[in-house]
């Protein structure tokens, strides 16, 4: 019988899995496996500029392709450096999985150099985790976590691998079948209870249809329309689920939330059955929960066991892949009798659009309202922030423009990165990051990564001098006290606000950007939007960085004070 070593293994493994891009970053524990990789020609290796990146750039190529995101990192900082984006792939339910270098054997638990418990660390953030301890497990531990990311609910997995065990050699086979004890995730509709819920939704007078990120992560963007369009019931979606339906589609109310649509709002106190598919009813959707959807009955369809009846008791569980449970309600579904339903959610719509108050100078509308016109297709990836609940709010989705974002966790510096994955799993479609002045330098190292890989993302910097959304919260709730939000201040001016000039605004965003080698375009008035745009597209292998000057008082509306309830909406100041 043929032996190998288990680096060679690894290689061999990611070539089974069709793994034609993995990110990755050298170090002591891995230098072995980088040498592997560097002996054949099947996976693409990409070079961040750091491991936070690096897991980010995994995590949008997963979600943009529908593929496992694969990351190597060497052990110690390496592996911690991954922490961030594994709780954000965790939360977004994004399959990847991340091996890890870890030291010898006989060196773990001896506070040898560059050694941590990765397992343990990340083990609340993690689908699953292991330290390979058997060479004649590797195989697999490796096929084993492939399958644990993409099934069931996604989610990453992290395998650390001792340098010792991946220098033994072992088996050269790797496994084509898995099966795992007590890991059986549910793949069929119970449809007993899923009839009961049609039941329910036929006989409901005012029904909406909640649609969460779990309809997009399912590729059941077509089947949902089309169950909207047979039922004739309204829609509204979590930021996450934005995309579910077109968002230009007569039957797409808009999103719900903390920074949902007045109308989307309104649906949900005042509907009479609840038929959510893919959310987990966190808080920023639900608000107070004893006010959330009070006169409804709620039906819940989730992959997750766990996620149903969390937060928020249901009437009718239904534990099912979103598209599965979609396309089984098409076997049964008629049109619901909901025109004077329809008629009053319209109504709300009507008398509080989403929209932004008109001003002489730029706003997020006017740029974010002119990518649509000038994009009929694209991946758009966000940081996390005000600009982001303005793409949530304003960005037309369609099924050739998909959104992409850090939801559940929210993590700043997830736009750079984003774009770059999502660009380098889709090289033929356009990709546009939206991000704050403070989002965007939280990675903006990765610029190096775009302009080496010769990737022509846009990059388009929503520049407000200020960490946006705490500043929002400080304007609205506290007196105004702008602490620690200003990314103007320093030492100049500690103390001294508003008795001193501002200093400079730093950095310089377009020469830092020609610095990197990438093109930098600043717009200050909305008449420079579509040039700066029209430029940005004729860039086929350069990076283009768009700095887009607003004005820090343009606050994101409706608002819904932190622990109170949907009908509690600031509808502006």
């Amino acid at each position: 019988m043929k032996r190998i070593s288990g680096n060679k293994l690894l290689v061999k493994a990611l070539r089974e899995e069709g793994v034609d891009t993995l990110f990755g970053y050298p170090g002591a524990c891995t230098i072995d496996i980088s040498d592997e990789l560097y002996k054949q020609d099947y996976t693409k290796v990409i070079l961040p500029r750091q491991e936070v990146a690096l897991v980010h750039e995994a995590d949008a190529y997963a979600r943009s392709t529908g593929k496992v995101g694969v990351c190597l990192v060497t052990s110690g900082p390496g592996a911690t450096n991954l922490v961030t984006g594994l709780a954000t792939a965790n939360y977004d339910s994004v399959p990847l999985v991340c091996f890890t270098g870890q030291v010898a054997r006989h060196l773990i638990g001896n506070d040898a150099f560059q050694e941590v418990d990765i397992v343990g660390i990340t083990r609340s953030i993690t689908k699953y985790g292991i330290t390979v301890r058997d060479r004649e497990d590797l195989g697999r531990i490796i096929k084993e976590a492939f399958y644990i990311a993409r099934t069931g609910r996604p989610g990453p997995v992290l395998v650390d691998l001792p340098k010792d065990v991946m220098e033994e050699l072992g088996p050269a086979e790797y496994p084509q079948e898995v099966n795992i004890r007590g890991y059986k995730p549910n793949t069929h509709v119970h449809i007993g209870q899923l009839k009961r819920a049609i039941k329910m939704l036929g006989k409901a007078k005012r029904p909406v249809f909640l649609a969460g990120g779990g309809i997009n992560i399912a590729r059941a963007n077509e089947a949902f329309t089309e169950l909207a369009e047979k039922t004739n019931v309204p829609v509204i979606t979590t930021v996450m689920g934005r995309g579910a339906i077109p968002t230009d589609h007569p039957l797409y109310v808009g999103n719900v939330g903390m920074h949902g649509a007045y109308a989307a709002n309104m649906s949900v106190n005042e509907c009479d059955l609840l038929f959510s598919i893919g959310t987990r009813f966190n808080d920023r959707i639900t608000g107070k929960l004893h006010s959330f959807a009070p006169h409804a009955q709620i039906v819940h369809i989730d992959i997750d066991t766990a996620a149903i009846s969390r937060n928020v008791q249901v009437d009718v569980p239904i534990v099912a892949d979103a598209k599965e449970a979609v396309e089984r309600m098409l076997e049964y579904v008629t049109e619901c009798g909901t025109k004077e339903w329809l008629d009053e959610v319209n109504e709300w719509k009507s008398s509080h659009p989403m929209t932004m108050k008109q001003k002489p100078i730029m706003t997020p509308q006017d740029i974010i309202e002119k990518m649509n016109e000038m994009f009929d297709e694209a991946i758009i990836v966000t940081d996390v922030g005000q600009h982001q609940m303005f793409a949530a709010q304003f960005v037309e989705l369609t099924q050739k423009k998909r959104l992409l974002m850090s939801g559940g966790l929210g993590t700043m510096g997830y736009g750079l990165p984003g774009a770059i994955g999502a660009k380098i799993g889709n090289p033929d479609i356009p990709v546009i990051s939206i991000s704050g002045d403070g989002g965007m330098q939280m990675n903006i190292q990765e610029l190096a990564t775009a302009v080496l890989e010769e990737l022509p993302i846009i990059s388009c910097i929503f520049n407000n001098n200020n960490l946006g959304m705490v500043r929002q919260w400080q304007k609205l709730f506290y007196g105004k006290r702008y602490s620690m939000t200003c990314l103007r201040a320093g030492a100049a001016c500690r103390g001294k606000c508003g008795e001193v000039a501002c200093p400079e605004y730093t950095p310089d965003f377009i020469k830092l950007a020609e610095s990197y080698g990438a093109k930098g375009i600043r717009v200050t008035k909305k008449e420079e939007i579509e040039a700066a745009f029209e430029e940005a597209k004729k860039s086929t292998k350069t990076p283009v960085i768009i700095e887009f000057t607003i004005d820090p008082e343009d606050l994101v509306y409706p608002m819904i004070q932190p622990g109170g309830t949907l009908e509690d909406m600031i509808l502006d100041c």
